[in-house]
């Protein structure tokens, strides 16, 4: 029964926000209340949601004082320089955007962090997409899949996860599946370029279109996202207005303090892979020690603090309503439930293809639940029993992290829920076009690894 419940209740929230019945708040808060009640939860309820929080709570602080200080520096132009390189290299031309998209994204994720990526790339890289009139959808899509690809990275957690819950070695169970990765940003990088050259065409049919038209001028029409259906509302094409530039690139704080502010985001994003204090505690004090430097004055600081209010109430609001539904899901012991169903429902004939089964279980598995529920719950169960076939631990580990471009979709995942806002794209939107590219980025990953022998089938 709570196997049922658990499955349909994932199901009713993404049917929930991809029909648009609701926003992603309401339905993380009100689907998994409905469904918990259901289950028997009662008054104890309450008590699941508040573990939930608390489980939460250093990520909605980290993302409440991340956008903070990477809002200060947006203010203070500090990615003024990568921009204009940006522009020098890929002109007015979508396609060369599109694609110079996925490799910033897949270089900045190289710190682990996806939070810091979404950041760092939109921070950047939305101006542009506003001033040539691209779609931001295509921007999330893209940052979305090449962070996701490069989540397998040790570092970057499900890895460690993996092989922490089989006890073995990270380095095992990742430099053999390097060719993955390189396949799986391969992938990643030709979906770049087919949707910039998309918006490059859907652009230029505008521009025909406003040159034929009479009394439409250049900025006059807007357009909706071409190629494959989605239809989230794209700006003008022709010039771009104070409003939707909100990168008011230098247009607050001190140009002098360029380099004070360039060491402390460097100091800040080294630190934070040496693991010397708690994430949300150093984006804390490196938002203190920005605001403090870049505004003297009380008044300063309170308005730039101001400024970047609607993202942080968005995206803290979204981790809190997520917390709803992940306490639920634990509390309930739908999670355990679900758990033990699909290690059961597998059958012994199949025993010897189990590491392609995890494989292809990984992609919808950490998609609905947590890392640490995936990882230290179903995978550990799997491999004892694929141990039975001869299929190792660290062959196992290495198919479980396959998934993890499809999982970093997920509106579980906050890092996620912080990129659509920024960019000002509707979860339901971002969802539509990336899905189906990163269920294949994953299965390419997972193949590879099979003809390579890294994943035995």
């Amino acid at each position: 029964m709570l196997t049922v419940l658990g499955l349909t209740m994932v199901a009713a929230f993404m049917v929930v926000i991809m029909a648009r019945r609701a926003t992603p708040i309401v339905a993380l808060i009100a689907v998994p209340v409905v469904f918990g009640l259901l289950a028997g939860a009662g008054t104890g309820i309450g008590t699941m949601i508040v573990g939930g929080i608390e489980d939460l709570a250093p990520t909605a602080a980290m993302l409440f004082f991340a956008i903070i200080f990477f809002g200060v520096m947006i203010d203070v132009g500090l990615f003024d320089p990568v921009v204009r390189a940006v522009v020098r290299v890929v002109g007015e031309d979508p396609a060369k955007l599109v694609l110079g998209t996925a490799v910033l994204a897949g270089v900045v994720s190289l710190d682990g962090d996806g939070s810091t990526t979404f950041i760092v790339t939109t921070s950047a890289l939305l101006p542009l997409y506003l001033k040539l009139g691209v779609s931001p959808v295509v921007l999330t899509v893209v940052a979305g899949l090449a962070n996701g690809t490069m989540n397998i990275l040790p570092w970057g957690g499900p890895t460690a996860r993996a092989a922490a819950a089989l006890k073995i070695s990270p380095s095992d169970v990742f430099v053999p599946m390097i060719p993955s990765l390189v396949a799986g940003m391969i992938v990643v990088l030709a979906f770049a370029w087919h949707l910039g050259l998309m918006e490059r065409k859907r652009l230029g049919s505008i521009v025909i279109r406003e040159r034929v038209l009479s009394g439409v001028g250049a900025g006059g029409s807007g357009g909706t996202v071409g190629g494959d259906g989605a239809d989230a509302s794209v700006p003008p094409t022709g010039g771009t207005s104070d409003s939707a530039l909100t990168a008011v690139a230098g247009a607050h704080g001190n140009p002098k303090l360029m380099w004070f502010n360039a060491a402390l985001t460097v100091a800040l994003l080294s630190v934070l892979t040496l693991d010397l204090l708690p994430i949300p505690v150093l984006f804390m004090i490196a938002a203190a020690i920005a605001l403090a430097v870049n505004f003297p004055k009380v008044a300063d600081q309170q308005e730039a603090i101001t400024r970047h209010s609607t993202s942080i109430v968005s995206v803290v609001g979204m981790v809190f309503a997520a917390a709803v539904l992940t306490g639920v899901f634990k509390g309930t012991g739908m999670v355990d439930s679900v758990a033990a169903w699909v290690t059961g429902i597998i059958p012994s004939s199949m025993g010897p293809h189990l590491a392609v089964i995890t494989g292809v279980l990984s992609i919808p598995f950490t998609f609905l639940m947590s890392n640490d529920a995936f990882y230290f719950g179903i995978l550990p169960v799997l491999s004892e029993t694929a141990s039975h076939y001869g299929i190792s631990a660290a062959e196992m580990a290495r198919a479980s992290i396959t998934g993890q471009p499809f999982h970093m979709q997920s509106p579980l995942v906050p890092a996620i829920l912080l990129l659509v806002a920024l960019a000002g794209v509707g979860l339901a939107d971002h969802h539509k076009k990336v899905l189906w590219r990163a269920f294949v980025v994953s299965i390419v990953m997972l193949v590879v690894g099979v003809l390579l022998g890294q994943i035995p089938f």
